[in-house]
C-alpha cells in the first residue's frame, strides 16, 4: 500500500512538473523524449484512473503544443488563398509508435531508449482485439484496466490522425502518393504482422455492440456501484462507472474515426493505383469498405447497430450505397488496377430502383424489407447531413444524385413501394423520422 502511494503520489509530481516545464511556464522547454515516453508508461501501467486520465491530458496536449508533423505556411503569392506549405516531420520526436527501419531501432536502443513498450502493428491489433473481446463478455466488471485501454487506444488513433490529415492536406494540391506511403497508418496496416480482416472485424464488434449498448449498460454499472455495501469501494465503483460511460462514448468516436481514416486511406491509394504511382513495395491488401459490406451482407443482424452509431455522413453513404450495389447492378470483372467497387450508384439511382413493383420485389428477394427501408432511411439521413457539411460538397453532388426535394419525393415513393410489396411491414421509429423529415422538405419546397 505504502508503495503504491508513493508511485501514486510521485507520478502525479512528474507530470505536475513536466506540464509546468512545457506549458505553463514563462520560459517553455520541450519534453524530451524520455520524459514523453514516462508519461506514455504511466498511462499505460498507472493503478489508478486519476493517473490514467491525467497522463492521458497531458499527451493529447503536448502533441498538440509540440506536434511530430506540421505544414509550414506557404511564402508563395498564392498562400493568401490558403494553399499549404511544406511537410515538416520531426523525425527526432518520440512516438507511441514503432515505425521504421530497423537500422533506426538499433540506433535508438543504442542511444538507451527503450521501445518495448511502444506499439507495433501486432500490439496495436492485439489492443483493438482485447476491447472487442471485452465487449464480447456479459460479465464485464468495472476496473481499471477497460479504462486504460480505452484511454489508450484514443490517444494512439490521435497521434495516427494528427500524422494523416497534413499530409491529407497536402496530397490535395500535389496527389504525391509518397506523402502516405510513409504515413505511420499506411506503415501499421502495411505490416504482415497485422491479420487485416480480422482488425476490421474487432474495429465493428466494438461498434455495433459495446457502443451501441454503451447507454443501457451504462445504467447497469451504475446501479451495481450503488449496490456497493462498503462504502470506500462504492465510491470507486461510482468513480469507475461514470468514466466508464463516458470513455465508451470517447471509445466509439475514436473507432469510427480510425475506421474513417483508414476508408479515407484506401480512396487515396486506390486513385494513386489507377494513376500508376503505386509499386511491388506498396504490396496490396483488400479495402476496409469491401470487408465491412462482406460483414454486413453474412451478418444482416448487425446492420441496425452498426449503422446507428457510424455516423459519419460520407462513409455511412458510401458503405450503404456499396451494398445496394452489390444487388442492383451487375458485378464487372476486377483487376489489380480496377476499381475496387462499383462506383456509379447514387442515392437518386438506387431510390429509383424502387420506382416499379418488379425491381422493388427483385430487390426485396435479395436483402429482404426490413434491411432495404433501414438502409434508405440511414442513406437519406446521411444525405442531411452531408448537405449541411462544407468539406463534402463535391461529393454531396456525385453521390446523392439529386436535389433534396428529388431525394425526399423519392424516397417516400420508395416506402409506399416496399409497403405495397408487403402489407404488414412495419415502419420504425427511426425510418418514421426519416419520412416526416423528406414530407415535411416537400411541403416546404411546395
Amino acid at each position: 500500500m505504502v508503495t503504491f502511494l508513493s508511485s501514486f503520489f510521485s507520478g502525479l509530481s512528474f507530470l505536475e512538473a513536466v506540464r509546468f516545464a512545457s506549458l505553463a511556464s514563462e520560459s517553455l522547454s520541450v519534453p524530451s523524449w524520455r520524459m514523453f515516453d514516462a508519461i506514455f508508461q504511466i498511462l499505460r501501467d498507472s493503478k489508478s484512473l486519476e493517473l490514467a486520465m491525467a497522463s492521458y491530458q497531458l499527451l493529447n496536449e503536448l502533441d498538440q503544443r509540440y506536434p511530430r508533423i506540421y505544414l509550414t505556411a506557404s511564402d508563395k503569392p498564392e498562400s493568401t488563398s490558403g494553399r499549404a506549405g511544406e511537410l515538416v516531420v520531426v523525425k527526432e520526436a518520440w512516438s507511441p509508435f514503432i515505425v521504421g527501419s530497423e537500422a533506426s531501432h538499433t540506433e535508438a536502443e543504442a542511444a538507451g531508449k527503450s521501445l518495448d513498450h511502444l506499439f507495433d502493428s501486432s500490439r496495436f491489433s492485439a489492443l483493438v482485439d482485447d476491447m472487442a473481446l471485452a465487449v464480447n463478455k456479459t460479465d464485464f466488471q468495472l476496473a481499471i484496466k477497460p479504462v486504460e485501454r480505452m484511454l489508450l487506444f484514443q490517444y494512439l488513433v490521435n497521434v495516427l490522425e494528427a500524422d494523416f490529415l497534413p499530409r491529407q492536406t497536402l496530397y490535395k494540391e500535389m496527389s504525391n502518393w509518397v506523402l502516405f506511403r510513409e504515413s505511420i497508418l499506411n506503415i501499421l496496416l502495411g505490416s504482415r504482422k497485422l491479420n487485416f480482416k480480422s482488425f476490421v472485424r474487432d474495429c465493428m464488434s466494438v461498434m455495433y455492440r459495446r457502443c451501441h449498448h454503451h447507454i443501457g449498460k451504462s445504467v447497469q454499472d451504475l446501479r451495481y456501484a450503488k449496490d456497493s455495501c462498503d462504502k470506500e469501494a462504492h465510491n470507486s465503483n461510482v468513480s469507475l462507472a461514470i468514466a466508464l460511460s463516458e470513455l465508451e462514448k470517447g471509445t466509439c468516436v475514436a473507432v469510427q474515426k480510425l475506421m474513417t481514416l483508414i476508408m479515407e486511406l484506401d480512396l487515396i491509394r486506390k486513385e494513386a493505383d489507377l494513376q500508376g504511382l503505386t509499386t511491388r513495395v506498396d504490396g496490396f491488401r483488400v479495402p476496409m469498405l469491401e470487408i465491412i459490406l462482406d460483414e454486413l451482407t453474412y451478418n444482416k443482424d448487425y446492420i441496425s447497430p452498426f449503422l446507428m452509431v457510424f455516423s459519419e455522413p460520407k462513409w455511412k453513404l458510401e458503405i450503404i450505397l456499396q451494398y445496394f450495389s452489390k444487388y442492383t447492378t451487375k458485378s464487372s470483372v476486377r483487376t489489380r488496377r480496377s476499381n475496387e467497387t462499383s462506383n456509379d450508384a447514387t442515392l437518386e439511382a438506387i431510390l429509383s430502383s424502387f420506382s416499379t413493383a418488379t425491381s422493388t420485389k427483385n430487390i426485396v428477394k435479395k436483402i429482404s424489407s426490413e434491411v432495404a427501408k433501414l438502409l434508405l432511411a440511414h442513406a437519406f439521413q446521411a444525405s442531411l447531413s452531408l448537405q449541411h457539411c462544407s468539406r463534402h460538397n463535391a461529393y454531396s453532388a456525385e453521390r446523392i444524385g439529386g436535389t433534396l426535394s428529388q431525394i425526399s419525393n423519392k424516397l417516400v415513393s420508395a416506402f409506399q413501394s416496399l409497403r405495397k410489396n408487403d402489407e404488414d411491414l412495419e415502419i420504425t421509429a427511426f425510418e418514421k423520422e426519416a419520412l416526416f423529415a423528406a414530407a415535411t422538405i416537400l411541403s416546404q419546397r411546395s
